[in-house]
């Protein structure tokens, strides 16, 4: 579970998930899971940041039933498509969820 402090910690990047989910239409309900799935798996390393946030907006907008392509929320965060496919699995995974087969 994360606090309020890694909140404020990790503004950056979700102001830059925000952003992106603007761009990529995503509902309320798929940002806040989005969010939720980040802050609970905020990578140590700087430079796995950008792939774990933009796994976390596909992720969470699977979770809310408002599917968006990979390679659409790879362009909107900057990041390649092969990060979100590689990391989106282990963080439902760590929420609890299973995957799904396909």
């Amino acid at each position: 579970m994360y606090s309020a402090g890694d909140r404020v910690r990790e503004e950056e990047w979700l102001t830059e998930m925000s952003r992106a989910a603007d761009s990529l239409d995503l509902g309320s309900d798929a940002r806040s899971t989005a969010e939720d799935l980040y802050l609970n798996n905020v990578p140590d390393a700087e430079r796995s940041k950008p792939a774990v946030a933009a796994a976390a907006l596909y992720a969470g907008a699977l979770i809310a039933g408002d599917e968006r392509a990979q390679t659409a929320v790879a362009d909107a965060m900057d990041v390649s498509r092969l990060s979100v496919q590689q990391r989106w699995k282990p963080l439902l995974e760590a929420a609890g969820f299973r995957t799904p087969s396909w």
